[in-house]
């Protein structure tokens, strides 16, 4: 089966400096790199367990970081100067309300998105593909309705970071 659909990609274009829109996001956003979603995984026994441990964990954001990629650090050992990092963000008990109407919607979650600073024109980018677009191949109105509150979590937190509007 093959389909096509259309991606909403949004990309927040902000004056501050990329270590300040990093910084403003990475402080908003929880973590699990430090022991790895397996490992929080593999610290609980039952689902209150589960549930207590992500929320400790979350931001105030209501997302963890599960995965930092600093394309910046790689690019200056094959001599390029850029700013850039790929994180990969979510929070399972959001996933959960996507995932209960439809298991293929954990293609998209969590989510990522990338902060970068555009040289040529001097500004920091936070952009993002709209989950809620992402899933709309799977053509389930309960999944599309958890989607859309999960974009509005995903806006709210690119604002905070950037203080700009897509």
């Amino acid at each position: 089966m093959r389909a096509a659909f259309t991606v909403h990609h949004n990309e927040h274009v902000s004056s501050r400096h990329f270590e300040e829109v990093v910084n403003a996001f990475e402080s908003a956003v929880g973590s699990v790199e430090d022991i790895g979603f397996p490992g929080l995984v593999a610290a609980t026994k039952n689902a209150e367990e589960f549930e207590t441990r992500v929320q400790s964990r979350e931001g105030t954001s209501g997302f963890m970081r599960f995965l930092t990629v600093d394309h910046g650090a790689w690019l200056a050992r094959i001599g390029s100067n850029a700013k850039a990092r790929m994180y990969t963000i979510g929070n399972p008990l959001i996933a959960r309300t996507l995932l209960k109407h439809d298991i293929a919607a954990g293609l998209n979650v969590p989510v990522r998105l990338m902060i970068y600073e555009d040289a040529e024109s001097r500004t920091t980018r936070l952009t993002y593909d709209l989950p809620s677009s992402l899933m709309s191949g799977l053509q389930n109105e309960k999944v599309t309705a958890a989607a859309k509150n999960l974009d509005a979590k995903l806006i709210a937190l690119a604002i905070h970071a950037t203080g700009s509007e897509a």
